[in-house]
């Protein structure tokens, strides 16, 4: 080879060495029943660190993202947050898409002393795992007693019957969340019905809750679950509402029941329609890099990745894995931005132990009600 032509080889090689020099870790449910959320969550990382390296990178550091299908499997999630931390060495990780697999696989992570960053858990517990555990998602005990009160006004609700799915930890959690609030909020329960994983016929439990005559259905539920459960209910003959939790907050919840959840309520972190111009510009460049509409789920991805670059602009890399690691969990309580979501910055966790834990998000939810099979911003008057 002639030399000019090994050295262009060797300054290309050097190039792309230089622009991949920040590794970021994304584990998320890529395939199987959760990839409805995984997916989108990928998406909206992928354009932020488009956006971020189209603007010269952090410091002049390119991202790259090492992507790895977690499956929504907690044994897949505890291997691939390995392959990420040992064999890829990645300065931080992303992920695991659905709480199960994070209470599974963060504990590897803060035993590595790598931060761990949920964009899509809202399970409460998940940063009792400890110091290097984040996330941007907004507890279910934040957004479910404004969601309850908010659809109570407006129905007037006296009494409501509950179902939910009790061998999911995300389920699990927005239940226990729900229970509180309605006691809270004094609002009796009928009857409290459950189901698990993989089930389809939702008949048995809708009897039992069409008999016991409530104002509305409280529904902690992954999508597919819920919408099957609005279709099952409306051919019961079933009119009341549903409250729903943030699972619901999918496409897949309008694909499957159509109009049977007209009504709904439900709260979530982020509104297609809301006008700040941060959310503006990440809807349009969204539908135009990937071809369709955003959900929750994308933007709170691409707000991470935004706000772990906040935190990267204060920190002076070393090429040390561990001191850079640790220089970021240092760097990361103090990040804020104006995202896709609104204004966001962390809070300490408030663990059941006492014991010092990570940090949740700080963030106020939006209310929607359903209404065409569409999300609609709430409107109170």
């Amino acid at each position: 080879m002639p030399k000019s032509i090994a050295l262009i080889s060797a300054l290309a090689c050097a190039g792309v060495a230089q622009a991949a020099d920040i590794k970021i870790g994304i584990a998320e449910a890529l395939t199987g029943g959760a990839a409805q959320y995984g997916v989108a969550i990928r998406n909206g990382f992928q354009l932020a660190a488009d956006e971020i390296n189209a603007k010269g990178g952090i410091n002049g550091n390119k991202i790259a993202l090492v992507i790895e299908d977690e499956q929504a499997k907690k044994e897949e999630g505890i291997n691939v947050f390995k392959k990420l931390i040992f064999q890829d060495k990645v300065l931080m990780i992303f992920g695991p898409t659905l709480s199960n697999s994070f209470f599974a696989a963060g504990p590897a992570a803060n035993a590595a002393k790598t931060v761990v960053f949920g964009t899509s858990v809202t399970a409460n517990g998940i940063t009792d795992i400890g110091p290097y555990t984040f996330r941007n998602s907004v507890m279910e005990s934040d957004v479910l007693p404004i969601t309850v009160a908010t659809a109570t006004k407006h129905y007037k609700l006296q009494k409501v019957a509950v179902i939910y799915g009790n061998d999911d930890a995300f389920t699990k959690s927005g239940y226990d969340v729900f229970k509180k609030v309605l006691e809270e909020q004094k609002l009796p329960v009928t009857t409290t019905e459950t189901y698990v994983k993989g089930d389809v016929d939702f008949k048995a439990q809708l009897t039992k809750i069409k008999g016991s005559n409530p104002d509305a259905i409280v529904c902690s539920c992954l999508a597919e679950e819920a919408a099957n459960i609005m279709l099952q209910a409306r051919g019961l003959g079933i009119k009341a509402p549903f409250i729903g939790g943030n699972g619901f907050n999918s496409p897949k919840l309008f694909e499957i029941s159509k109009l049977a959840g007209e009504g709904t309520f439900v709260g979530s972190p982020w509104s297609n329609t809301n006008p700040a111009p941060a959310n503006k510009a990440f809807v349009a460049a969204y539908q135009q890099k990937f071809g369709s509409e955003p959900n929750q789920f994308a933007a709170q991805g691409y707000d991470a990745l935004h706000i772990a670059a906040a935190a990267l602009k204060d920190v002076k890399l070393s090429g040390d894995i561990a001191a850079d690691r640790e220089a970021l969990k240092n760097a990361l309580p103090k990040a804020t931005i104006n995202g896709a979501t609104g204004p966001f910055k962390f809070r300490p966790a408030q663990t059941k132990t006492g014991k010092p834990g990570g940090w949740d998000a700080d963030q106020k939810p939006f209310i929607y009600i359903v209404k065409g099979g569409k999300f609609t911003l709430y409107d109170s008057k």
